[in-house]
């Protein structure tokens, strides 16, 4: 019997062809890849932004958690940055088949960093950094290659977009500025760890999970946990950002000004990205892309002051 599908993973349909299509085939797939690695259903599915998670046991017992994912650039190695780094601050990977976008991964606690004190969890996710940021793969795309062609795209920004020009004008120099600098890449990188993708375990407290690896800069990745829990920061966002960011940076020992410059990089485009969605309908931007423009430019300046 083909596997359900989650109702907010189905939920992804809107978003395009390329979504429906994978999850047309994604009950017959999962019902495969249960039968083909001998597994036993034990749970209720889960699902990510674009993944399957399936509770399983192995044909040993092995509790064990089946992903399948969308297959795009940013998934792409996530096996290989998993096998590299061995269960060494990262989930442990059991068995993987890249050309069905399946893993076999250990299993977790549900728990993740959302519900410690923020600070206490920069400083837990920092020092995952040091474990994680070995020497980069050589399959990996650069984050350097991705960097120059968002910069580009940036440029064609109208003018009278919400974001201030002197910021676009300082991340764009900036941005360039790391595409030309050779300590940009050669590290991997996890791309996107934030407060959800750190969950307990039992062979260690807190392990990493759901990379978007590439070949980069340790500088790159505090970003995301100044733009998660933002609601906390009410009342005080500039020095909320500020402790965040220099919690973050004392405990991974990190270069203070390249991991500020790397910041206002990733926050001022992911902004833009606001503004070329609404461009791209030929709509103005709604409320949630207003707000989201106004927390990226927030932060921005807030790690400047």
């Amino acid at each position: 019997m083909p596997l359900p599908i989650p109702p907010g993973l189905e939920a992804q349909r809107r978003l395009g062809p390329q979504w429906a299509t994978w999850l047309d085939a994604l009950p017959r797939l999962g019902e495969e890849l249960v039968d083909d690695w001998a597994l036993t259903l034990d749970g209720r599915p889960l699902h990510g932004f674009c993944s399957l998670v399936l509770p399983v046991r192995t044909a040993g017992g092995l509790p064990a958690m089946l992903k399948i994912g969308l297959q795009d650039d940013e998934s792409e190695h996530e096996h290989l940055a998993l096998q590299r780094w061995g269960g060494h601050g990262a989930v442990k990977l059991l068995s993987a088949d890249p050309h069905r976008g399946a893993m076999l991964l250990e299993r977790l606690h549900r728990e993740d960093l959302t519900d410690l004190w923020d600070i206490e969890a920069c400083e837990i996710v920092a020092g995952l950094y040091r474990r994680i940021h070995v020497p980069a793969l050589p399959q990996l795309r650069t984050v350097t290659s991705y960097v120059e062609r968002w910069t580009d795209a940036m440029q064609q920004m109208p003018r009278n977009a919400p974001i201030p020009r002197r910021l676009v004008e300082q991340a764009t120099a900036l941005a360039r500025d790391f595409v030309a600098d050779d300590a940009s890449t050669g590290t991997m990188t996890h791309g996107d760890l934030h407060y959800e993708n750190v969950l307990a375990a039992d062979r260690e407290p807190w392990l990493v999970i759901d990379p978007k690896p590439m070949s980069g800069d340790p500088h790159y990745e505090p970003a995301p946990l100044l733009w998660n829990r933002w609601d906390e920061l009410e009342g005080d966002i500039r020095g909320g950002v500020r402790r965040r960011f220099h919690a973050i940076i004392d405990a991974a020992g990190l270069d203070e000004d390249r991991a500020r410059d790397w910041v206002v990089v990733r926050m001022v485009l992911n902004a833009h990205w606001s503004v070329e969605d609404a461009q791209r309908e030929d709509r103005g931007l709604d409320a949630d892309e207003q707000a989201w423009i106004t927390r990226c430019i927030a932060i921005a300046k807030a790690v400047q002051e």
